[in-house]
This record gives structure tokens, sequence and C-alpha cells, in this order.
């Protein structure tokens, strides 16, 4: 565990400030991207609806409108599993890495 000076010497690194700000774009890029597919389906919705209501597969009962929606559940799903894989393939590595270097500099500060 970082104690109060540890902390702050962990948020003043370059390194700790470069994570945030890639984690945060990457973020952001994602919530953007959802915000994006899910704003398309609702102004479908709203400004073209016969668009959605074409039938589908031959069927009577289903129409475009239900594929389409699902599809948009599925993004998010999507989107959120890459950020997972992300996160846990490189920001929880960099976390790690940036931890142990400040852990060994408060050790080795304890030591002199």
């Amino acid at each position: 565990m970082l104690n109060g000076e540890s902390a702050r010497s962990v948020a003043n690194d370059e390194s700790y400030i470069a994570l945030v700000k890639k984690r945060g774009r990457f973020a952001w890029s994602l919530a953007a991207a959802i915000s994006i597919i899910y704003f398309s389906f609702i102004s479908l919705i709203a400004f073209y609806p016969q668009v959605l209501s074409i039938k589908v597969f031959g069927s009577n009962v289903i129409t475009l409108g239900i594929p389409v929606g699902i599809g948009v559940i599925f993004c998010a799903f999507a989107l959120t599993g890459i950020y997972v894989l992300r996160a846990n393939r490189e920001f929880d590595r960099l976390n790690r890495e940036l931890l142990k270097r400040h852990k060994e500099r408060s050790e080795e500060g304890d030591v002199l």
C-alpha cells in the first residue's frame, strides 16, 4: 500500500500521467462509438421508422428493427469486451510496473 507521499510521487510520475491520458482517450473513444451507434438507432426510429418496419427473412413477424436493435446491444457488449481486453493486457500491466517501481523507490528511501 502506498502512503501519502508515495501516492503523490506516483501521481506526479510522467508514465502515470501518460497512462491516465491513454486510458481516458481510449475509454472516451469507446463511449463516443457506442453513443453514435445508439443515437443513430434512435434517430432512425424517430425520423425513418418505415426503414425499421421492413419485414425480414420472409417473415410476417420480424421486422428489420429487431435485428438492428439486437445489433446495438451486441455492439455495447463488444465494446465493453474490447475495453476489458485492453485494460487486462496493457493498462493493468503498466499500472503494476508503475507501482512496483515506486514501491522499490520507497523501500530504497526507507533503507537510506
